[in-house]
């Protein structure tokens, strides 16, 4: 078998298409080997809203999809026609925006003659770390964590066999990261500037309360988040602060709060790997760039025995490299790609890897 640069000549070619919310991302992976991951945000046109609007995203994906698909091509120094299999994320997401990257596959998987897959956003974000620390152990717990969804996941198979074992009961990690960010006066998206914040603060400033891990509630909920009553803990702090008169310290109420989110995120996931018998814990999720989140991660499980695997930031956020890398395991086990009459779903479930 022939290798290029450490990659497998021979192996397909998968393309990969995500615009599941606000970023339009391309990938190109042969075999496990990256070859091209080119994305175009839109976050600054959702900013002035203070979160992100669907309409606009859409538009965006429609503006930015061609132009981000040549530009991947290039970087990956292949054509169109070498492609020999085209994913896109089918769910969950926004609907609209989804729309775009699903019509655009179908459009591409008819014109190439290639097989088309329907992949779920959840398990692409497990599957990318393929790219980065090679196969993944079986089974592993997955925690992904970001603006939409915070969940535990007994991963037996990325390409198949995906289990539920907890999910946020009300805001997901990353909109709570946004909700307090605007509390605080910072921009949006939230995450990024409440970790740059918290750098420069005290995260035993204030004791904010930890959801759900109280022994009744683990009792009850061992692996399900909750962030609502945190968020209001937070909002009720700062408006005590202005109604005296004083000064919100930003840093510190940053460094705070985020140290609330990250040590439920871990103890809880480190608990999982513990009570699965699994010994190999992976992040990901935008959230999952986090610096605090990786860090707290590292000594947990280093403490409990447990691996950690975390992708690179650029590839915790969402990107086509993800979408490919599923799409490029889904190949390599012969599995039945999608019908072109694929629909787009928001609320695709976790365990439908592939439409």
């Amino acid at each position: 078998m022939v290798t290029v640069a450490g990659v497998l000549a021979d192996a397909p070619l998968v393309l990969g298409i995500e615009t599941s919310c606000d970023e339009t991302g391309v990938g190109l992976v042969r075999g496990d080997v990256l070859l091209a991951d080119t994305v175009a945000s839109s976050v600054e046109e959702h900013a002035r809203f203070g979160g992100v609007v669907p309409e606009i995203a859409s538009r965006a994906h429609l503006e930015a999809l061609l132009p981000t698909l040549e530009r991947g091509c290039a970087d990956a120094h292949v054509r169109l026609a070498d492609v020999d299999a085209v994913a896109v994320t089918a769910g969950p997401g926004l609907t609209g925006a989804l729309l775009v990257g699903v019509a655009a596959a179908k459009a591409l998987s008819l014109g190439l003659g290639v097989p088309l897959y329907g992949v779920n956003h959840l398990a692409a974000h497990i599957a990318v770390d393929r790219l980065e620390h090679g196969a993944l152990a079986q089974p592993v717990v997955a925690l992904l964590v970001s603006g939409g969804h915070t969940s535990l996941l007994l991963v037996a198979d990325v390409t198949q066999d995906v289990r539920p074992l907890g999910a946020t009961l009300d805001d997901a990690a990353g909109e709570a990261f946004d909700k307090v960010a605007r509390l605080l006066g910072l921009p949006f998206p939230g995450g990024p500037h409440i970790d740059r914040a918290a750098a420069a603060g005290n995260p035993s400033y204030v004791t904010f309360p930890r959801g759900l891990s109280g022994p009744h509630d683990l009792q009850r909920h061992p692996a399900d988040f909750s962030f609502s009553g945190l968020k209001t803990a937070v909002a009720r702090w700062v408006e005590g602060r202005q109604r005296a008169g004083e000064p919100v310290p930003v840093a510190d109420v940053a460094a705070s709060f985020q140290e609330a989110v990250v040590d439920v995120l871990t103890a809880k996931a480190v608990r999982a790997c513990r009570e699965e018998g699994v010994d190999t814990l992976l992040i990901g999720g935008g959230v999952a760039a986090n610096s605090r989140l990786r860090e707290l991660a590292r000594q947990r499980c280093a403490a409990a025995g447990v691996t950690l695997r975390v992708p690179r930031p650029v590839l915790c956020t969402d990107n086509g490299a993800m979408v490919a890398a599923l799409g490029s395991a889904l190949v390599a086990r012969g599995a039945a790609p999608s019908l072109l009459d694929l629909a787009a779903d928001s609320t695709l479930p976790v365990t439908s890897v592939v439409v």
